[in-house]
């Protein structure tokens, strides 16, 4: 098996057949396996993906409970593929199908482990675009991810890079953040992005504040030294500052005022709080992390 379709499916009941039966045609070289995931639809979509899985030899379904996420969606269908390569795809046909090749031969010319697809001009609503905006940014920081790097959902993942993503069984997966935890070998090539072909997209502001704070908490230890340093430096500032207080108040050269030593009390508990709270929330990360399966090697 050379090439897997990851496809979470979500309410497609009118499109999720013509994109099965496009991928058929657009991949008839290859020798290919298509996952559907359907991840609690409301509509008729299970139905539909059965008849699919039945129809064609090369179509496996797997359907969940409940709606679990998008994320979860792909975990679930990543763990059910064998392909060298796993082709992520959406169900909305926004992503065209035949730029599948495209990402698989870039994968496989420049040796990536991961190709992700960018787009000259995205047709997604302006609230996603803020949204893809914002946890891209947060990426690059967090993840230390290139800053040029558009983290899309439409990509390629290399076998290797698949084995360890699945290694993951906590319940808040961050597909991309999984992805940096193994490798850095990552590339992206440029491909059509199109309007989507029924309904409506179901990124609402709670999705958006959910990944933010999943990737912000989630995969990296930035947050919590962020205030570590923070406390740092208050302390750092206070000490001297007190020193110089005492000094002057000793020598007459300066007579501190109420409020004065007020600001720098303050200032002084507050560096020395966070501070504390800095260490012992790098102790409690690192549990988490560890909890969490981040693995201390990958091997090629």
């Amino acid at each position: 098996m050379r090439l897997s379709i990851v496809i979470p499916v979500y309410n497609s009941e009118r499109t999720i057949g013509p994109l099965v039966e496009q991928l058929q045609v657009c991949l008839a070289e290859q020798t290919i396996e298509i996952v559907l995931v359907n991840d609690g639809s409301r509509d008729n979509s299970e139905s539909v993906c059965r008849q699919l899985a039945t129809r064609y030899s090369t179509v496996r379904f797997v359907s969940l409970r409940r709606n679990f996420g998008e994320f979860n969606a792909v975990l679930c269908g990543l763990n059910h593929t064998t392909g060298q390569y796993a082709v992520i795809i959406d169900d909305d046909f926004q992503n065209p199908p035949e730029a599948i090749n495209t990402l698989v031969d870039t994968a496989e010319a420049g040796q990536f482990d991961v190709v992700y697809s960018r787009y000259a001009q995205k047709q997604h609503h302006w609230f996603r675009n803020l949204g893809s905006w914002l946890v891209n940014t947060l990426t690059t920081y967090s993840l230390d991810k290139p800053r040029d790097l558009y983290l899309s959902s439409f990509k390629v993942i290399r076998r290797e890079v698949i084995n360890e993503i699945i290694r993951y069984r906590g319940p808040y997966p961050y597909i991309d953040g999984l992805i940096f935890r193994v490798t850095r070998n990552v590339g992206s090539v440029e491909v059509p992005h199109n309007s989507r072909a029924d309904g409506r997209s179901t990124y609402t502001f709670r999705k958006l504040v959910s990944l933010f704070l999943n990737v912000f908490i989630g995969y990296s230890l930035w947050p919590i030294r962020v205030f570590t340093v923070l406390g740092a430096l208050l302390c750092g500032l206070g000490l001297p500052t007190g020193l110089l207080l005492l000094v002057g108040a000793l020598t007459d050269t300066y007579v501190p005022t109420g409020v004065a030593l007020v600001l720098w009390a303050i200032g002084t508990s507050t560096g020395v709080i966070l501070l504390f709270l800095g260490i012992l929330g790098e102790y409690l990360g690192k549990l988490f992390m560890a909890y969490s399966g981040l693995p201390p090697y990958v091997e090629k």
